[in-house]
């Protein structure tokens, strides 16, 4: 949704035709809104979270990157024994 919004934005600023754009994301807002209600008559009944509290907690639960990469495998073919490896 973030992604349509952007394009009309863009549309927008650029003096252009963001109806389809619009259109788009109009369905998918009345999408999100069927699937929070079928949520909530299945029993769902706490706070959903925002989307900044969604990407804060994504980006806390991620594992914190080793300060030393791991080896990278050579695409390269390595010489057979008794083959020269250099070019003629």
């Amino acid at each position: 949704m973030t992604l349509v919004e952007a394009s009309i934005r863009d549309q927008v600023n650029r003096d252009l035709d963001c109806s389809e754009a619009s259109y788009r994301l109009m369905a998918m807002r009345a999408e999100v809104a069927e699937l929070i209600g079928r949520w909530k008559a299945a029993g769902g009944g706490e706070r959903l979270p925002t989307v900044r509290e969604r990407l804060s907690r994504s980006f806390a639960d991620r594992p914190v990157a080793s300060a030393k990469p791991a080896p990278v495998k050579s695409d390269k073919a390595k010489p057979r024994p008794g083959h020269s490896s250099a070019r003629v």
